[in-house]
């Protein structure tokens, strides 16, 4: 069908070629404070896939160390340290400490220790912050992009480098200045982040960050409808893109799919994801409390990172499904480890996460597809392409519950088509979205750049 054909990943103007002989990556991406983050896990599982491709590839962490559910791949080296960072921004002395003292700062035992606990950082501050960062040498932690110069030029030598998104992007200008070489940043929720700030910051910090944007050689991005809603965000041309496809290690989840076989029922609802309003957690919540007047079997299993910030809404949704006396069809894992993850995903039917923003890659839900499970997601962001080329689910309106009890209904109504569904997803993600061709179209990419067959 044509919608496949839109996801085909062939990347213009490249071909799948190896590794220029003694090249150097070094990919910038960043912490989330001890959270599971789907771009950290994205980054790291790409890391591993150029290296098995042969590429020399350094993960450089900035805030904080990241978190992720396989072997990480990252230095245990931290910039802009998240701690430093703050105090530089609030306490003009900070900006002039010694490196040794900077060291003790962004030492990572210490920054984890630190991000294990709830910090609370205002809109405001969080604006001011995010503008003092993306100006880089004009902005508060002026120190920090000199410090990340000089490791990459004396120490790292990269032949290119990539960003994990535009936001860590403030160093670029000193980077063209001082190294010379290749930069691309990967797009993946930059706009989500710009989102939250209040004004006069959004606009503000979106000024730079399109600044910025002009000294980037090149963007990646995993959809056609990311690729072209960030060009009229950042003002960048389309031809400076490259799509390749989001990528999953499909084996990882081969005990999962397994077990999915042998499943025999087909009305418990999955949602793995942070529990907030982003991510759509209350509609997930509202469309279980219609279902659940549909169906006397339906049951909401979720499991996710809960932090401080949104423990007051989970209470509130909680309080709704205790209110409807459907306390004893609710389960609730928090955060688990890797296998916590998969034995969650072998327990339930169907995958639901009814993001409420507009969402640039949706791992969480090639991770289902890679499950076996039939998956319904917002008719919005990059969804549309992921189901309309795998066949792997259904869409339901955005911000819908209703709709959204609608689509799960008539799934649970069908178990025949949800195993056709949850089989041709698990096709798709082992045909053309695993973490080998991630790495080998990113790889192209970097290597047509490098050898000069395409602008860098």
């Amino acid at each position: 069908m044509s919608e496949t054909n839109s996801l085909s990943y062939s990347i213009e103007g490249t071909n799948m070629v190896s590794p220029k002989e003694n090249s150097r990556i070094v990919y910038i991406t960043a912490g989330a404070g001890g959270m599971y983050c789907g771009s950290c896990i994205r980054d790291n599982l790409l890391t591993g896939g150029l290296e098995d491709l042969g590429w020399d590839v350094t993960l450089l962490p900035l805030y904080t160390p990241i978190r992720v559910d396989e072997a990480d791949h990252s230095v245990d080296q931290i910039f802009f340290g998240g701690i430093n960072v703050y105090l530089q921004q609030k306490i003009p002395l900070f900006r002039h400490l010694p490196s040794f003292l900077d060291r003790w700062l962004d030492n990572p035992k210490l920054i984890r220790r630190v991000a294990s606990r709830a910090v609370s950082v205002s809109a405001k501050e969080l604006g001011s912050m995010t503008l003092s960062m993306v100006k880089g040498e004009h902005g508060y932690q002026k120190k920090e992009v000199a410090r990340l110069v000089h490791w990459l030029k004396e120490l790292a030598k990269p032949d290119l480098i990539c960003l994990t998104n535009l936001l860590v992007g403030g160093s670029i200008p000193a980077l063209k200045r001082e190294l010379g070489v290749p930069i691309f940043v990967t797009l993946q929720g930059d706009d989500v982040f710009l989102d939250e700030l209040e004004e006069p910051w959004r606009e503000q910090v979106l000024a730079e960050m399109k600044k910025l944007a002009s000294e980037a050689d090149g963007f990646i991005t995993f959809s056609e409808f990311y690729r072209d809603h960030m060009c009229g965000v950042l003002d960048i041309p389309k031809e400076k893109f490259r799509i390749v496809p989001l990528g999953v290690d499909v084996e990882e989840f081969n005990t999962v799919h397994a077990a999915q076989k042998d499943r025999k029922g087909n009305s418990r609802i999955g949602y793995f994801a942070r529990l907030s309003p982003e991510k759509g957690f209350d509609i997930a919540v509202d469309s279980f409390l219609e279902l659940a007047k549909r169906n006397n079997d339906a049951e909401l299993h979720v499991a996710g990172w809960l932090s401080e910030k949104d423990r007051k809404f989970y209470e509130e949704q909680i309080q709704k499904i205790e209110e409807a006396g459907l306390s004893g069809r609710f389960q609730h894992v928090e955060a688990p480890d890797l296998a916590g993850k998969l034995k969650f995903l072998s327990e339930i039917d169907i995958f639901s996460v009814p993001a409420r923003f507009i969402e640039p890659k949706g791992i969480y839900v090639l991770e289902a597809m890679a499950c076996g499970l039939p998956v319904v997601a917002p008719d919005r962001g990059a969804f549309p392409e992921m189901i309309n080329a795998s066949g792997a689910g259904a869409l339901s309106r955005h911000g819908d519950p209703v709709d959204l009890a609608d689509k799960l209904h008539d799934m649970i109504e069908n178990p025949d088509r949800c195993r056709e569904m949850g089989a041709a997803g698990r096709k798709w993600v082992e045909e053309s979205n695993n973490q080998r061709l991630m790495a080998e179209a990113t790889g192209s990419v970097f290597a047509s750049v490098l050898s000069g067959s395409e602008p860098g």
